[in-house]
């Protein structure tokens, strides 16, 4: 039992007996004239009322402080047992009221306007009923108000809503309630929590573009054999000296040496609105809904490592090549229900690649097919050169494009200046002309020292003779 209720029991007690003491000065102060009832008020009156009042009012804490240590249904009987009895007793005394003659009932019978030829005691009897149903149903709504909380809270965790601490209330019979459903809130806060960031390492691995594209909102949405087709622009970036850099250092240099790349990268082809469709060893192939994001996040790639290379003295220079195509793929979900995979299928998925190929043969920095050029001249104005053709099939082949500006000014500006006279050399390689063509790039090389592509066709075409 706490302190303050030991306390209050004593003051109970105290001003029980005080009350006991002292009510007869009450009810002698209560006189019966002709003009009605009167009230005698003096000291000892006073006191006897302060101290009933006092005797009240404490007497009320104290049970409802018992009925809080309740169980819920010993809760509700001994909350209405008081006012049952009171009423009860209230009603057998207004029943019976004529069989009384005494000066207190007198009094009583004074104040309620209660005679033999009125009856009002009866007025009286359903006054009394309609009050006492009304605190009845005052307490009960106060009862029960901790249920009504409860089947808040419940149907706010039913709907998955996980929010601050419930509060119930009501005392010891929901004390443990309230500890309970707290304590499967902090589970669903916990594992929303844990949801979260599953989801979020889970898109580190499978792109939330990817499922946007096949119009779903969620990898649960996803079933096999999910498909859509999409004109894309597909970028493959893939390191040129990693074969030489791998041999000059040890393992754990060399990985991380790779992933610094990855982590320059990767970041970049996101802020372009791509994502990254896969991690090929130090390649990374990358899909963009527009071909002039593509175009720009590859010349941003080559921008961020020329940049690297300049900060990082200590460890070897990356050489890097992007390779774009334009066309339509089909992306969808493949495999079975055990086992389910996310796939980019298209031929031009390969053709990137062999682009690349072609991208590392020549020494060129961004290299796209004629269908990028096609879908990027109507939105933009580029410097790109003619390099050759890349055999598609038996019977088609594709153009593949240099962009010029992916080299700074003063070198941009000199492949510009010959532009012409290096796609004549190309033309005349690719139809056979090894003389004419060795002649045209012998001259551009004299001009321009530092061009590799010039260089390359030169060997090649003496190569040809």
């Amino acid at each position: 039992m706490r302190t303050s209720t030991k306390v209050l029991l004593a003051l109970f007690f105290i001003t029980l007996v005080g009350m006991l003491l002292t009510s007869s000065f009450f009810f002698s102060s209560i006189s019966i004239t002709n003009q009605g009832v009167r009230l005698n008020l003096n000291q000892m009156t006073w006191f006897s009322i302060i101290i009933s009042v006092l005797n009240g009012i404490i007497g009320t804490i104290l049970y409802i402080r018992f009925l809080r240590s309740q169980k819920f249904s010993a809760l509700l009987f001994f909350s209405v047992v008081p006012l049952t009895v009171t009423f009860s007793t209230a009603m057998y005394f207004l029943a019976t009221i004529y069989n009384y003659q005494n000066p207190t009932v007198s009094v009583v019978k004074q104040v309620l306007q209660i005679n033999t030829t009125n009856y009002n005691n009866y007025l009286w009897i359903g006054v009394l009923t309609l009050l006492y149903l009304l605190i009845v149903f005052i307490m009960f709504r106060i009862i029960t108000k901790p249920l009504r909380k409860l089947e808040q809270a419940i149907d706010r965790l039913s709907d998955g809503n996980v929010g601050d601490k419930i509060t119930i209330g009501g005392g010891k019979p929901f004390r443990r309630i309230e500890y309970s459903l707290n304590k499967i809130n902090e589970n669903y806060k916990r594992n929303e929590t844990i949801i979260k960031n599953t989801n979020a390492e889970v898109e580190k691995y499978i792109p939330k573009q990817f499922i946007k594209f096949l119009g779903k909102n969620s990898l649960l949405d996803l079933v096999v054999g999910t498909q859509v087709k999409k004109e894309v622009t597909t970028l493959y970036c893939d390191v040129r000296n990693s074969s030489q850099v791998s041999t000059s250092l040890s393992l754990e240099d060399n990985f991380n040496y790779i992933n610094s790349y990855l982590n320059t990268v990767s970041p970049i082809i996101r802020k372009y609105n791509g994502f990254v469709d896969k991690y090929v060893g130090d390649g990374i192939f990358a899909v963009f809904t527009r071909s002039r994001q593509a175009y720009d996040c590859a010349h941003a790639i080559i921008r961020a490592i020329d940049e690297k290379n300049v900060m990082n003295i200590s460890m070897p220079n990356l050489e890097v090549g992007v390779a774009l195509n334009t066309g339509d793929a089909v992306f969808g979900v493949i495999g079975d229900d055990n086992r389910k995979s996310l796939t980019v299928i298209s031929d031009m998925v390969n053709i990137t690649e062999r682009i690349d190929e072609v991208n590392k043969v020549f020494g060129s920095r961004v290299a796209f097919s004629k269908s990028t050029l096609n879908d990027l001249s109507s939105n933009i104005t580029i410097n790109y050169r003619y390099l050759g053709n890349l055999k598609q099939n038996e019977k088609d082949y594709i153009s593949i494009f240099e962009s010029l500006d992916a080299y700074p000014k003063q070198k941009r500006e000199k492949y510009i200046k010959y532009k012409m006279q290096f796609e004549q050399g190309v033309r005349a390689y690719v139809n056979g002309k090894f003389d004419q063509s060795s002649e045209i790039f012998e001259q551009i090389y004299k001009k321009v020292k530092d061009d590799k592509v010039c260089y390359t066709y030169y060997n090649k075409s003496i190569e040809k003779k």
